[in-house]
């Protein structure tokens, strides 16, 4: 089997269950801003040094495969996919993001300022994950008031996703800082 299916060639592309729809159908551009932010936190575990950090990344990337196929499951197919085995969104992945946030807090950071991403590589690709997943959630966001997704778990979580991202990047800053390098705060 080829990954050049050639489907696609017309502009259109496949949603879960065999649907149909323009690569610009607003479902299409969610989960594939989704798949942006798993690409840009997939860069900044690679670009970390904390091995606590790359750790809640993975974890992280993996609740937003399944957040992807729930984007790319129209609502009428969404029993299918559930009955099909697949996740969906939840409050207890939500919970786990929460836990996150409350560790990285408890480390003693200090926000005083307007940050300037680009203080290291690994703040600067979690930075970038931030901002995209922003964008991912204005798109959950317009799909959810068009009444095209149903759940709103996914608005929570990646709201709070973006809340982590900007934790983690402040750590690995903070984290350089004690090992001589230098932040802007």
């Amino acid at each position: 089997m080829s990954i050049v299916t050639k489907t696609g060639d017309k502009g259109d592309t496949g949603l879960m269950y065999n649907r149909r729809v323009s690569k610009c159908d607003p479902r299409v551009e969610a989960y594939g801003v989704v798949d942006e932010l798993t690409s840009a936190m997939g860069m900044a575990r690679a670009l970390t040094q904390s091995p606590y950090i790359a750790e809640r990344i993975f974890s992280v990337q993996k609740d937003l495969i399944a957040l992807m196929g729930e984007l790319a499951t129209k609502t009428e197919d969404l029993e299918r996919f559930k009955k099909d085995g697949f996740s969906v969104m939840s409050a207890s992945m939500t919970a786990k993001l929460d836990t996150f946030a409350k560790e990285l807090e408890g480390t003693g950071l200090v926000f005083r300022d307007w940050v300037i991403p680009g203080t290291n590589p690994s703040s600067a690709a979690l930075d970038i994950a931030r901002t995209t997943c922003r964008r991912a959630e204005r798109q959950a966001c317009a799909l959810h008031e068009s009444k095209c997704l149903e759940n709103p778990a996914i608005i929570v979580f990646l709201n709070r996703l973006s809340d982590v991202l900007w934790l983690m990047a402040r750590r690995v800053e903070a984290d350089e800082k004690l090992s001589g390098g230098e932040t802007i705060t």
